[in-house]
């Protein structure tokens, strides 16, 4: 399940602002993690905690047009298994967890944040085309 925000034109202003000023396309960059960071901030809150490290994998990444939320990797690599649960008889886990297609905690964030995430976009985009000389209506 992937759950999505789709800014319309998003590729088209990304273009328009790096012709105008190449570091203006690392400010939208900016924008979008400070949306995922609102995700991000909700999810870790719920997520239950033994050493911290699974809450410390949760983190907002992006590009000039997309925001994530990465869970895991090699200091957790049982996050994904805690929010999805699964199978989970491997070395260090403990047995199965019953699987939920739509995850316990990244996309129930998204679901709850996901009027903030569109306000906070919204607001940065915005500003970001004032700061370009874009005339904002």
């Amino acid at each position: 399940m992937v759950a999505k925000i789709q800014v319309t034109g998003l590729r088209d202003f990304q273009r328009q602002l790096k012709a105008m000023d190449a570091g203006l396309p690392k400010q939208l960059r900016l924008a979008l993690n400070e949306a995922s960071k609102v995700v991000v901030d909700h999810a870790a809150a719920r997520m239950p905690s033994r050493t911290g490290r699974a809450k410390a994998s949760l983190k907002a990444r992006s590009t000039q047009r997309t925001a994530r939320v990465a869970l895991g990797g090699n200091r957790a690599p049982y996050a994904p298994w805690l929010d999805f649960g699964g199978e989970g008889r491997r070395k260090g886990r403990p047995a199965a967890r019953p699987f939920i297609k739509a995850g316990r905690y990244v996309y129930p964030a998204l679901d709850v944040k996901r009027d903030q995430v569109t306000e906070i976009m919204s607001e940065a985009l915005t500003q970001l085309a004032r700061d370009a000389g874009f005339e904002v209506g």
